[in-house]
């Protein structure tokens, strides 16, 4: 089972926070810790813990919904990032997607 995390009080309404986004399936939210002018965090509702712990459903749902999120908040361009596992950055042992935009984004990111 799952460890309990900070996301799955956010998805469950346990935890106070203005969500740009919400719907039966997940939730977005600004990151307390942001990295670009607007960046937002897309979790499903679900405790999954990663990417591939997750259904192709939900998968394409986040992206689906990330990608409409970035649309309307950042127009000049914006990008989708999810972390997996320690190695690759991830912080919170429950699947979500970074939104970034707002400026010009460099590469190579890390």
């Amino acid at each position: 089972m799952m460890a309990e995390t900070i996301f799955g009080k956010i998805a469950r309404g346990e935890v106070p926070i203005s969500f740009v986004y919400e719907d039966e399936k997940c939730v977005a939210f600004p990151d307390i810790e942001p990295q670009a002018p607007v960046h937002l965090l897309v979790i499903p509702r679900h405790p999954f813990e990663d990417a591939y712990d997750a259904d192709e459903e939900t998968l394409g749902h986040l992206l689906h919904v990330a990608a409409k999120l970035g649309a309307q908040n950042c127009p000049g361009g914006f990008r989708l990032v999810t972390n997996q596992g320690k190695d690759g950055g991830q912080s919170v042992q429950h699947l979500h997607i970074h939104v970034l935009g707002g400026r010009t984004l460099e590469w190579p990111p890390g």
